[in-house]
């Protein structure tokens, strides 16, 4: 797509152009040579780096959109949208694969799709199946990946295919199999099987439309129905999926990536659960719901959980979304420190609960998050008013408590400041606002892309409230309430920024349990 400000979505260039506070910091000598892995002039300093120490990042250059992952014998393939070029200030993407096992540790096996292989140009977005009964033609077990590419600027979709386990495609029908029918927008295609018609269903993004499409062999696709919305921007990066709730029962859910901000709404991944019968998408209540609140997790895409005998559980799902959004994709001092950009936020255990307003999706950090803890800081409850600075610097860890009050004499904020400086000036405020009330993160305090504060409702009457932190070097993410709200931010704290302060304003409350562990991989 074309994003607001005209930068092609996925056809990136090196715009390179670092938001004046970052250029300010991170600027290197002009002398320098270049570093290592096709990293921007400039060696990377040691003591500087943006280079997560917990999360998924690309090797080096560029990476937008996660693909849904695939898994197969016994893995999980991980496809995303690589830039080879994007330092040098070349356009295009390829499709990079990574496997993992755990959803945390990912191991990189290099192109698997190289841009501009063929005449229709370069790869966008679109997903992959493992075809078991060779419905397209190409055997049984085939990788079959439906990819958008635009041949002089005409977006529509395409089939590739991959007899080696999905290590290396190759095109399949010179035509599109999914023809743009004269839209500027068309694209994304996401792929599930219909078990109960035994068929096909492809979702397709179409501007403020998503198109239902229906197909026995993965070539001839019908227009089936479609799901219209006008109020949150330019629909993207479809997902379509069952799952069952915490009741046992039964519901699909249709997410998509979307730009809610002339709505006072998140730009990240909105759902909704509903119904759908092979053809239309009939939603449980209007309004969409939001995986994510903050300001960070766009093209996200879910995939099922699968057990030890690598059966899906209907239950679990995960979620990965890009640490970035489309306002300032070039905007990272990872460039000049590490010579790439482009990372994910943490994996998501995803779960449907039901609630009192209906059923809605509760997210965690994945669970073997826990297997790459270095060092755990038990501090204990820590009842407080006005502030303390905990003993303890560390730019790479999980904070979790519960923050407990008196709803009679309730304080107006508790919180952290997170990555604070050694002056304190600098740093990301995490917290609950009572007076509001609302939780949020602030990330003005500290060296960001645009500043900002994201917040969402709480009820003070309640007197507690359960939080997760992850925060790494370049990112931090809040789990509100068992992950029923999620904010995910970037942000780009100086190397010493290590400190962790705590705060109650004008009143008491406690920090119960609170626990730090230091994550690595």
């Amino acid at each position: 797509m074309t994003n607001p400000q005209h930068i092609s979505r996925r056809g990136v260039v090196g715009g390179l152009a670092l938001g004046g506070a970052a250029a300010a910091f991170f600027s290197a000598p002009a002398d320098a040579a270049p570093g290592p892995s096709g990293a921007a002039p400039g060696a990377p300093r040691a003591s500087t780096t943006y280079r997560p120490a917990f999360h998924f990042s690309v090797p080096d250059n560029w990476k937008n959109d996660p693909q849904r992952p695939i898994y197969l014998n016994g893995e999980y393939l991980y496809y995303y949208l690589y830039n080879a070029d994007y330092i040098n200030g070349g356009a295009g993407t390829a499709w990079r694969r990574t496997t993992t096992r755990d959803h945390v540790q990912f191991r990189d096996h290099g192109i698997a799709i190289p841009k501009n292989s063929n005449g229709n140009g370069d790869c966008w977005s679109g997903s992959l199946v493992v075809d078991e009964h060779g419905t397209a033609g190409y055997g049984n077990g085939a990788v079959i990946a439906l990819v958008t590419q635009a041949p002089k600027g005409v977006q529509a979709q395409y089939l590739w295919h991959s007899s080696d386990g999905g290590r290396t495609f190759q095109p399949g029908p010179t035509e599109p199999v999914l023809p743009n029918p004269g839209v500027p927008d068309f694209r994304d295609p996401k792929i599930i099987w219909d078990a109960d018609r035994s068929r096909w269903i492809l979702a397709n993004a179409e501007g403020q439309r998503v198109g239902f499409y229906s197909s026995p062999d993965l070539h001839a696709w019908q227009r089936v129905g479609e799901f219209v919305r006008t109020d949150i921007g330019v629909l993207e990066c479809p997902d379509l999926f069952t799952m069952t709730a915490d009741d046992g029962t039964t519901h699909w859910v249709l997410g998509v990536s979307a730009n809610g901000k002339s709505r006072g709404l998140p730009a990240t991944y909105a759902y909704w659960t509903g119904m759908f019968n092979g053809a239309t998408f009939v939603p449980d209540a209007d309004e969409p719901r939001w995986l994510d609140h903050g300001f960070d997790f766009y093209g996200a895409v879910t995939y099922p959980h699968h057990d030890t005998n690598g059966n899906e559980d209907p239950t679990l799902r995960h979620a990965i979304g890009w640490a970035n959004f489309w306002d300032y994709p070039h905007n990272t001092p990872s460039l000049v420190t590490d010579g790439y950009n482009g990372d994910d936020m943490i994996t998501r255990d995803v779960r449907l609960l039901r609630t009192g307003a209906g059923y809605a999706l509760a997210s965690s950090p994945t669970a073997a998050l826990r297997n790459y803890v270095t060092r755990t800081h038990q501090i204990g409850d820590v009842q407080l008013s006005g502030v303390r600075d905990l003993d303890l610097r560390a730019t790479a860890y999980e904070l979790s408590c519960e923050l407990v009050w008196s709803p009679a004499a309730s304080p107006s904020n508790i919180g952290f400041e997170l990555r604070r400086g050694p002056q304190g000036g600098r740093h990301v405020a995490v917290g609950a606002f009572l007076n509001g009330p609302f939780a949020y993160v602030n990330r003005r305090p500290t060296v960001n892309p645009t500043g900002g504060e994201t917040q969402t409702p709480i009820n003070p009457s309640t007197g507690r409230l359960a939080i997760r932190v992850l925060v790494d070097r370049s990112s931090v993410e809040y789990f509100i309430d068992e992950g029923r709200d999620v904010h995910s931010h970037r942000v780009f704290p100086l190397p010493g920024d290590d400190r962790i302060r705590l705060f109650v304003n004008d009143g008491e409350a406690t920090f119960r349990a609170l626990t730090i562990r230091e994550l690595k991989v």
